[in-house]
């Protein structure tokens, strides 16, 4: 029965949920941006968007809303966080590629917005996700189309992870906001701050995971993945997280140093952010640091 409550408790989406209304954090880190917010998330949803689907490994219709700025131009593939919203967590990294000339495929994870499935499994399976909504792309825009994969919070994690697949040569690099270094590492901390025994607990949650969502919590690691990436990654993250602790970016970064000396890594921190805010609380130091990550990007896409 412990299984069972923590699978649904904390991997089970119910279907009018993930179609909810959109609501914002509560927390005072939120309010002092929550018009900021609300403004960019009614600007985004008043740009026309094209719906559009692929089909995941395991046979789920997957939802996303491709932005079109110009032909020939970049794709950002984009994947929001943990029962979240599309709109709401890239209302600030869409506009950014919409300055810059880039178009978007904005994606709703299994389990979310009008993507089906009712399991979330914290970028194990959306890993594959990420590489099927890439598959897309290609296959639409054709091979040599330049992509850049992001995410915040889970969506960063997904993507991390998403790093030690095989990825075709066409994707420039990855931009991570807030990600956790596992799944396990995220949960165990998150049942500390409920007063929870998280050692105790975290079997029963991995077991809840197998027996009723049909996955393992410890098939895939953000700081492992990275060990094996072969693009550049802009990491990011507020130094006042207090829900994904900004020691899990550090340890990603220190597992990518480790493996790749010579690799491209930015790891830059926001004084003061909490958990997915950072573009929000210093948008030009935002804006200037993806400029200075798509460059090397570019750059490295011209010399390989």
């Amino acid at each position: 029965m412990l299984a069972y409550y923590c699978y649904r408790r904390i991997f089970y989406a119910a279907p009018k949920k993930k179609n909810g209304p959109i609501k914002l954090p509560n927390g005072l880190q939120y309010e002092t941006n929550r018009d900021k917010m609300l403004a960019l998330i009614d600007e985004m949803s008043s740009i026309p968007f094209e719906q559009v689907y692929t089909t995941s490994f395991d046979g789920l219709k997957l939802a996303a809303r491709y932005y079109h700025v110009k032909d020939g131009a970049p794709v950002h593939i984009q994947f929001h966080g943990y029962k979240g919203w599309a709109y709401r967590d890239f209302c600030g990294g869409n506009k950014l590629a919409r300055e810059r000339g880039c178009n978007t495929l904005v994606v709703d994870h299994r389990a979310h917005g009008q993507s089906e499935g009712n399991t979330i499994s914290m970028g194990i399976n959306e890993r594959f996700d990420c590489l099927s909504w890439v598959k897309y792309v290609c296959d639409r825009f054709g091979s040599d189309v330049k992509i850049v994969i992001s995410g915040v919070s889970m969506g960063a994690a997904t993507v991390l992870m998403a790093a030690e697949l095989d990825l075709p040569k066409n994707v420039m690099g990855i931009i991570a906001d807030c990600p956790y270094s596992s799944p396990k590492e995220i949960i165990e901390k998150v049942c500390g701050d409920m007063k929870l025994p998280a050692k105790l607990l975290y079997p029963f949650v991995r077991l809840g995971a197998k027996l009723y969502g049909h996955f393992d919590l410890e098939a895939a690691d953000a700081s492992e993945a990275v060990s094996h990436a072969k693009v550049p990654i802009l990491l990011i993250h507020g130094e006042d997280d207090r829900f994904v602790p900004c020691s899990m970016s550090k340890k990603i970064c220190d597992a990518f140093k480790a493996a790749n000396p010579d690799g491209d890594i930015i790891f830059e921190t926001f004084p003061g952010a909490g958990h997915g805010i950072s573009f929000m609380e210093d948008e030009p130091r935002y804006g200037m640091l993806v400029d200075k990550a798509l460059a090397f990007m570019e750059e490295r896409s011209l010399n390989d």
